[in-house]
Order: structure tokens, then C-alpha cells, then sequence
């Protein structure tokens, strides 16, 4: 029976960790992206209300 290679199965866990830490950074990085072209919610509502004051009858 043949004996079990350990440093390649180390060495898949090694390049499957170091994958899934690249892809969190690369979603990390597009969030980061998107956040500073799209205005926050907060902030639209507010410019938007300034010329819809109601008038008084």
C-alpha cells in the first residue's frame, strides 16, 4: 500500500488558503471601489428635499 505524500497535500491546503485570501482581498478591494464612485444613501435624499419646501395657503 502506498503511504501517504504529506507535503503535497500541505502544500494544497497552503495554495488553496492563499487563494481564497487573495479573492477576499480583491472583493475587499472592489467594495472599497464601488463605495467612492456610488454617493451614499444619506447623503442624496438631503440635497433633493432643499427645493420642495411646502408653501403655505
Amino acid at each position: 500500500m502506498a503511504t501517504p505524500n504529506y507535503g503535497y497535500e500541505k502544500r494544497q491546503r497552503e495554495l488553496a488558503k492563499k487563494q481564497k485570501k487573495e479573492e477576499k482581498l480583491r472583493e475587499k478591494a472592489q467594495r472599497k471601489q464601488s463605495d467612492t464612485d456610488a454617493p451614499h444613501s444619506g447623503d442624496a435624499p438631503a440635497s433633493s428635499d432643499e427645493g420642495a419646501a411646502p408653501t403655505a395657503s
